[in-house]
């Protein structure tokens, strides 16, 4: 067996390694052993997103932690941040969700929860992992009276529902018509009652998940079906929700869209203005635009900028005391109020700002200027190490040095695809695209090799 845990946990196809019901049987026990407290029967919760397979794996995780004797709640499909919230109010003593995120339908992972919300540390993962893979785990059983029970947790969705309105006092939303897109996937049954409860007017699209429709040409990553949805009912804004709800992309009332970068600077600046952002700074990605860097310095506000992936953003907030970053894709990280990316939050929060301030989204999110991007994925078979390809490590540098500092490029792998991932930013978009596509030929003629 190879490696388990990717950047956001384990992921794959499901019935597939890492992703079968056995692997997942044994993460189970693997978690509930590590996580287990002496003093007490200890508990696990655990949710889900709309995956069909979510069943497979949620009774895979229950018996492999009930068979160590802890206790398992099961809270059925919920947003990821949604478990990471619930696992500190049920006291649990770890949390486990479901989900592949933005991955298609034939997709599934696993993302595991410390007892305080955050997301395991990569020492923790490695000590899971050796479990999983070792003989030891299978051995150790509890028995009798020891064996763990599953409870079925029905006040689960209320009580996250009303932490996130909490967040902004409640404040009415009245007024506000929105167009909100759940993917079909773990949100559908949540965050529309956040906004309708709020006061807002609701259109809800792509909120009846089939077990397979899941991110399927819709949500955060797919948002043309919310930008449509606004344009023909007029609305205020656009919420589009990846399938287990920890990004968001959001639509002004124009059409257009407002992504991570967006979402970051209009909180930025106003928390800023607040004297509610901690150390004047907040905490970006490699993919982040060169344009927000720009724009914040000007207002005092500094940038740190980590390795790619949610995760990362989060240690580092963590790590000094800050209180905001997040993605270009929509991960947003709030940590006064929850421990990872929550898109719901995200843009309940931009909502309020747009009642605070008496504007438009698209005025709020006109804030900077973009410089451009070019993005090129490419699929691989394997993940050979650029170092390896002195060549395109030569081109590479020769791009860097032409870029200067008004550009950049940065080359990585997906952590949870077979892909190969190209970022050009600089000021004239058609030198960029030139750049690129001569970069990626490069890049499959050595890969091919």
């Amino acid at each position: 067996m190879g490696k388990l845990f990717g950047t956001d946990g384990v992921r794959g196809m499901a019935n597939a390694y890492p992703m079968t019901p056995e692997i997942v049987l044994r993460l189970g026990k693997a978690v509930a052993h590590i996580f287990s407290n002496h003093e007490r029967q200890h508990t696990i919760l655990i949710g889900k997103d709309t995956r069909i397979s979510g069943y497979m794996f949620e009774n895979a995780l229950t018996a492999g932690i009930t068979s160590m004797g802890a206790n398992v709640l099961l809270v059925g499909p919920m947003p990821t941040p949604a478990i990471a919230h619930l696992t500190k109010s049920f006291a649990a003593d770890a949390g486990i969700m479901i989900s592949a995120s933005h991955n298609p339908a034939e997709d599934n992972g696993i993302k595991f929860f410390a007892p305080d919300g955050y997301k395991l540390s990569d020492e923790m993962e490695v000590k899971i992992e050796e479990l999983v893979l070792s003989k030891e785990i299978s051995s150790e059983h509890a028995r009798g009276t020891k064996v763990g029970k599953a409870f079925r947790i029905d006040d689960a969705r209320g009580r996250y529902i009303e932490f996130i309105k909490s967040v902004t006092e409640n404040r009415s939303l009245k007024g506000l018509s929105l167009v909100l897109d759940c993917a079909n996937g773990a949100s559908y049954s949540v965050s529309p009652l956040i906004f309708r409860e709020l006061g807002a007017n609701v259109t809800l699209i792509n909120a009846q998940p089939d077990g397979l429709n899941i991110n399927l040409n819709c949500g955060a990553l797919y948002p043309g079906l919310t930008k449509q949805a606004v344009l023909d009912s007029k609305a205020d804004v656009g919420i589009a929700l990846d399938g287990d709800a920890d990004r968001v992309i959001l639509i002004d009332e124009k059409g257009n869209v407002v992504d991570g970068d967006q979402i970051l600077a209009m909180l930025a600046l106003d928390w800023n203005e607040r004297k509610l952002l901690n150390k004047n700074t907040i905490v970006i990605t490699e993919y982040t635009n060169l344009g927000l860097d720009m724009a914040l310095k000007k207002k005092g506000i500094k940038t740190i900028r980590v390795e790619n992936g949610d995760r990362h953003v989060q240690e580092a907030l963590k790590k000094s005391n800050m209180n905001l970053g997040g993605e270009q894709t929509g991960h947003i990280i709030l940590p006064d109020y929850s421990t990872t990316a929550d898109g719901t939050l995200a843009a309940l929060l931009v909502m309020d700002l747009m009642k605070r301030k008496n504007k438009k989204l698209s005025g709020l999110a006109d804030c900077f200027e973009k410089l451009p991007q070019i993005l090129i994925n490419i699929p691989v078979k394997h993940k050979r190490p650029i170092e390896d390809m002195p060549n395109l490590v030569k081109k590479i540098n020769q791009l860097k040095r032409a870029l200067g500092k008004s550009g950049r490029i940065f080359i990585r792998y997906s952590g949870t695809q077979q892909m190969l991932r190209i970022l050009l930013e600089g000021k004239k978009k058609s030198k960029l695209s030139k750049a690129g596509n001569q970069l990626a030929r490069e890049f499959i003629k050595e890969l091919e090799k």
